[in-house]
């Protein structure tokens, strides 16, 4: 996957079963998030994306992806509803966290109105040794191409907890 070339398409059923198909979200930008229901800085995270979103929602999609091996479906229905996140999908097998080379939670992905990747990486800039964020770069992604620009800032690296492929 490259930077300024369509993201791959892919389909996943949600946390109902009802199919998800990246394409079908062309016109809208689109945050994949590989996301966790027991990872602590998913959860950190969802917070400030969720934030954000709500000023967005018009014209931005979020899609969740679960694909740790080791979570249970009620356990990530539960923490979704917690958090209020809109859509999350299951990636069981890690097909697509494969396909996008996904390596965290939170790991996102921006894709243009065109299906274009434009950003891939961190939601902000904690680390371990910077804990309270100073820079979000999915926001700076996102409003970038609300705004009709290409995003300054193109990856970083992505910082949580590692994508569990084996049980």
């Amino acid at each position: 996957m490259e930077i300024n070339y369509p993201a791959p398409d892919f389909e996943l059923p949600d946390l109902e079963g009802r199919p998800h198909r990246l394409s079908e979200y062309r016109g809208k930008i689109v945050i994949i998030n590989f996301w966790s229901c027991e990872c602590p800085h998913s959860a950190r995270a969802d917070t400030d994306i969720m934030s954000m979103f709500v000023q967005w929602r018009d014209d931005v999609v979020m899609l969740s992806i679960a694909s740790n091996r080791s979570e249970n479906v009620e356990a990530l229905r539960n923490a979704a509803n917690a958090r209020n996140l809109p859509t999350v999908m299951l990636d069981a097998l890690c097909f697509v966290a494969d396909l996008y080379e996904a390596q965290t939670t939170p790991h996102v992905y921006v894709i243009d109105r065109d299906g274009i990747l434009r950003y891939r990486g961190a939601v902000d800039d904690v680390t371990f040794r910077q804990r309270i964020p100073s820079r979000f770069f999915l926001r700076e992604a996102v409003e970038s191409l609300l705004e009709g620009r290409l995003p300054a800032l193109t990856e970083s690296p992505a910082y949580g907890c590692t994508i569990v492929r084996e049980v």
